[in-house]
């Protein structure tokens, strides 16, 4: 069956239809027609719901899937409807499973386990063996075979040699090394980050410094490769400008923030919430502020949810034996449109949840023209609702904002030539 999306606002930088209401006509999985009114075809559903905006389909970058080896946090049936929730056509998944995303064979069982879902489903091929940070992978097979780019994951690569070599061995092929900046030594049983805030609640603190030295690390090793790097959710103000002046160089560097870090501060962990007891740790005032310049000026490149599932046994507990992390994929863009958009716009937000993703890792940006391939998001950016129990699709459900009050709701995704709108599921 065709769907006529009727009277709804383009956004889409670079289109001439870009803030228009438009009518949009989908058939067989491709954008039939698109013009200010389209007359309703035989045997096609209308949507039509006054207010609501389409783009093309957002993208998470980072996302921890459960298959293989931790389907009781996260299968790929639960991560499919968070992700549709949550308004993602497609989502890169961790390479920390297990067993780990360490050869082609992973790669392949997950490309064919995903092959028929509504989501896209695109593997990170670990560096090191099974994320032991000790011994490289064969990552050109795992390249070859469907691997959009290469990471230990949460387990950030301490060893120089080890980020050097891996950085050398992927240009061959222009593949893209993305690693998150924890220096393990000096943020040693860390809790949360090192300021006042964790003096009070007399907890081990881990210091902007564990992630500043790191950030300088792999920029200097970049430059020396000349290979492509990507800096997962940096969260200090140190990182920020170290990306931005790394860019001016010419240095072949991105970087992304996780929604959560461009919101909060620590403060919130006052009262010992663990569900706010996330990597990289939710830091101060001026952290938040540095974070927001560098999404305004290009510096960060995109948004990710850091999408944690963590089973209730190993998280509801105290807090210094509570495990880190956060569900993201329902809540990110809801989070950052309710607190961002009236600073940078609804038409920056799509650029740092659709555009800049895809393009960091070589995956084609979808189009919205006739003929092209339909990959949509539809949402409302004004409507408010509250995020309850009943709106968490994962099988963890680790999220400090149940009860908490949202502007911008996604109604549903297309892509795949299927359609799910999310009052279905």
């Amino acid at each position: 069956m065709s769907l006529l999306l009727k009277n709804i606002t383009l956004i889409h930088p670079g289109s001439k239809y870009n803030r228009k209401k438009i009518n949009l006509l989908i058939k067989d999985g491709k954008i039939a027609a698109i013009a200010m009114r389209i007359p309703k075809p035989k045997n096609t559903k209308v949507f039509d719901y006054e207010g609501a905006c389409v783009s093309i389909g957002w993208i998470d970058v980072g996302t921890q899937v459960g298959d293989p080896g931790f389907e009781h946090r996260e299968d790929i049936q639960s991560a499919t409807r968070a992700a549709v929730f949550g308004g993602f056509t497609g989502i890169v998944c961790q390479a920390n499973t297990n067993p780990t995303i360490h050869t082609k064979s992973e790669v392949l069982y997950l490309k064919n386990a995903t092959s028929k879902s509504i989501v896209n489903f695109y593997p990170l091929g670990a560096v090191s063996q099974s994320c032991e940070g000790k011994d490289l992978t064969e990552m050109y097979d795992m390249h070859r075979a469907g691997a959009v780019a290469f990471s230990d994951g949460k387990k950030s690569i301490q060893d120089n040699g080890l980020m050097m070599r891996s950085l050398q061995y992927v240009k061959a092929f222009n593949g893209l090394i993305i690693n998150h900046p924890h220096d393990d030594s000096l943020a040693y049983h860390g809790q949360l980050h090192e300021g006042i805030v964790s003096t009070s609640l007399g907890l081990k603190g881990i210091p902007s410094l564990a992630e500043d030295m790191m950030v300088q690390r792999d920029i200097y090793l970049a430059e020396y490769a000349e290979s492509r790097l990507h800096i997962a959710n940096i969260s200090t103000v140190a990182a920020v400008k170290l990306v931005r002046k790394a860019k001016a160089r010419g240095i072949k560097v991105t970087a992304s923030v996780a929604a959560m870090n461009l919101i909060y501060t620590d403060k919130v962990l006052e009262e010992f919430d663990v569900n706010f007891k996330c990597l990289p740790p939710l830091r101060e005032k001026k952290d938040v502020a540095a974070l927001r310049r560098g999404i305004e000026d290009g510096t960060i490149d995109f948004i990710s949810s850091n999408h944690t599932p963590i089973e209730e046994e190993v998280k509801d507990r105290e807090f210094m034996y509570a495990k880190f992390g956060a569900i993201g994929l329902e809540t990110s863009f809801a989070l950052c449109n309710t607190y961002l958009s009236k600073k940078i716009g609804l038409e920056k937000l799509i650029e740092l949840f659709a555009i800049r993703p895809r393009e960091i890792l070589g995956i084609e940006v979808p189009q919205i023209r006739k003929g092209a391939i339909a990959n949509l998001t539809i949402f409302h950016p004004s409507e408010e609702w509250i995020f309850t129990k009943k709106h968490i699709q994962s099988k963890s459900s680790n999220t400090p904002f149940t009860g908490k009050k949202f502007k911008g709701k996604v109604l549903g995704i297309i892509a795949n030539g299927q359609t799910a709108f999310v009052d279905e599921l």
